[in-house]
């Protein structure tokens, strides 16, 4: 090969190893998920317990600083209504997906649903929703870097 040709190519190699480089400002960028606001229970949104994220068991915590992506929540809801008539069977997790932008916030709730009377094992009485999102300047704690 001629000194050109391997110039050339060691460039290209260079250039194209350079594009797929991460950059450190860009490890760092994240959005926020969080449980931690009281919704408007007059609007019939309550708060929810994140238990799984991603289909990993969790311990609840005000908010998830997360890389931007796709995730999946399993929450359960805290509804604290008179009208809420179902066994306590009924009361299972349901699931939420969120795709997560950079300086994104989102809040969760529970929408509970009183369109009419739910009562026995019918789940369908509520719904997970993102009640509030607002923007929030977001950076990833180096710990949470991985």
């Amino acid at each position: 090969m001629t000194m050109r040709i391997k110039f050339t190519l060691l460039f290209l190699v260079t250039v194209l190893l350079s594009a797929c480089s991460s950059h450190p400002e860009n490890l760092r960028q994240c959005g926020t998920v969080s449980g931690y606001l009281e919704p408007d229970s007059h609007a019939n949104l309550y708060r929810v317990v994140v238990t799984h994220l991603n289909g990993k068991p969790v311990i609840s915590k005000p908010n998830y600083w997360l890389k931007p992506g796709h995730y999946q929540f399993t929450l359960a809801e805290l509804i604290d209504n008179p009208r809420l008539k179902v066994a306590l069977s009924a009361r299972k997790t349901k699931k939420l997906d969120i795709d997560v932008v950079t300086n994104e916030q989102y809040h969760l709730a529970a929408q509970f649903n009183i369109d009419r009377q739910y009562t026995g094992n019918n789940s369908g009485y509520w719904e997970p929703v993102i009640w509030k999102k607002e923007t929030l300047a977001c950076e990833l704690p180096v710990s949470l870097q991985e």
